[in-house]
């Protein structure tokens, strides 16, 4: 029974998990958080990953009740993701590795959330709606790969919604995307934006420019409020992603759709989903913030598949990358 430290680092949250067959044993969890209307640099995310990064291990075998001896494998991410907090886990998993006599993998980040969501779910091949912060694209299985349907075509809906977050000073604690979530329940007026599908892609980059450029006047003149804003920008972001996945979904035949990513947890964007799943006799799948949002044990779950199917990251070999897309991983480890 194989047992595989995971460590997430990619960007403002740091994680170590355990997992061992199947089972999650330990996924203790930091944010680092910043001041309202600001965001995340990579240095200061670094420096605060390597303040805590020793004491979540302790925590992760201490809960998990595993020594250095017990583990099999250590797990990190290689990419993608911020240069610096990703170079800062994978010094200490590459350290831990070498002083414990483990073996190392490198893990694709975005397949860390497919296989955690799959893992915690029980969706067997599902159509894949990956949204967070750095990513938003449209996964299907198929011939040892997970390939891309549809995808941003500039930035990510977390993204869009974090800098969206600044422009009203909404507070990051414990994220700007669950603030929004809750404002947004009490928005009461519908305020139209841009809708931007291109195909098979979304783009989000217009709508904040627009958005960034009539709120202020918008609330000066009391033609909406700050509620209405989050509410209209909710339902529009997350209309364009349904109306992706749902192609996708007919395309591929699938009657399995899974949500992963920190995004993912919003129970706006669920409702929109099941509401689609239900018209097409499809299942929705989804998991809540202890998984959706980024964590040590998706990547543990996803190296302890790559470990079972044979696979090892050379020492030389264990570097990061900033770009690297869910396509090029080969996925020996399903049929």
């Amino acid at each position: 029974m194989p047992a595989v430290l995971g460590f997430e680092g990619s960007a403002n949250k740091i994680g170590v998990g355990v997992v061992r067959d199947g089972t999650v044993l330990a996924n203790p969890r930091r944010t680092y958080v910043t001041a309202p209307g600001t965001g995340f640099l990579p240095g200061d995310t670094a420096r605060h990953h390597r303040a805590v990064i020793l004491d979540l291990l302790q925590e992760a075998l201490t809960e998990a009740g595993l020594t250095s001896q017990d583990i099999d494998c250590i797990a990190y991410t290689k990419g993608p993701g911020m240069g610096a907090p990703l170079a800062s886990v994978a010094v200490v998993a590459r350290t831990v590795a070498q002083l414990w006599n483990k073996p190392l993998l490198g893990v694709n980040h975005c397949i860390g959330h497919i296989e955690m969501g799959r893992l915690i779910t029980g969706a067997i091949s599902p159509t894949v709606l990956y949204v967070s912060g750095g990513n938003t694209q449209v996964i299907s299985y198929s011939e040892h790969r997970y390939r891309i349907f549809g995808e941003t075509i500039d930035i990510a809906v977390g993204n869009c919604l974090d800098r969206f977050a600044r422009v009203l000073k909404i507070s990051n604690d414990p994220s700007p995307g669950y603030n929004i979530e809750q404002m947004a329940k009490r928005g009461k007026k519908l305020v139209e934006l841009p809708y931007t599908v291109k195909g098979m892609d979304v783009s989000f980059s217009g709508i904040l420019s627009f958005i960034e450029d009539v709120a202020q006047r918008m609330l000066a003149t009391g033609e909406c409020t700050p509620e209405d804003l989050c509410f209209s920008l909710q339902e529009t972001v997350f209309a364009m992603l349904v109306e992706i996945t749902e192609r996708a979904m007919a395309h591929c035949g699938s009657k399995e759709a899974l949500i992963v990513g920190g995004v993912g947890c919003n129970t706006r964007l669920q409702e929109m989903m099941a509401a689609m799943c239900q018209e097409r006799g499809a299942q929705l799948f989804a998991t809540d913030e202890r998984f959706c949002i980024d964590n040590g044990a998706m990547i543990a779950q996803a190296g302890w598949e790559m470990f079972q199917a044979g696979h090892r990251t050379p020492l030389k070999e264990s570097g990061i990358t900033q770009r690297y897309r869910t396509d090029e991983v080969e996925v020996t480890w399903r049929d």
